[in-house]
């Protein structure tokens, strides 16, 4: 009976989501089983292949929008996901789409309150 039960102990494993995105637009979503207690790094060794292993070190792990270390143990339902570096700082991005759209009247401010201070 107790050899039954570490066996199970060994069979257990948890479904996880694996995605990454190594350019613009080009997402890959692999959904795996992976044994109970595996680590980020366990599991990308099981899922990718070995050019697209090498990228994914170089990324920062995350798993839900939130980064984790390497050694962080996955747990059911966990979305792993790979984040690329920057291309433009946001607030870069957003000033020159601000700088695109006009003032005063157009774009965000199109339905101002009469009366209000610009911006408002």
């Amino acid at each position: 009976m107790a050899e039954n039960s570490s066996q199970q102990d060994i069979e257990r494993k948890v479904q996880v989501s694996l995605c990454w995105s190594l350019k613009a637009r080009h997402v890959h979503e692999l959904s795996l089983q992976v044994p109970e207690g595996s680590t980020l790094a366990d599991v990308l060794s099981l899922a990718a292949e070995p050019e697209t292993l090498n990228l994914l070190k170089l990324q920062t792990p995350g798993i839900w929008g939130r980064k984790v270390p390497w050694t962080h143990v996955v747990q059911e339902g966990d979305r792993i996901e790979f984040y690329r570096p920057l291309q433009v700082d946001p607030k870069v991005a957003r000033r020159q789409r601000f700088k695109r759209q006009g003032k005063g009247r157009t774009g965000l401010f199109a339905n101002r309150k009469s009366g209000s201070a610009a911006g408002y």
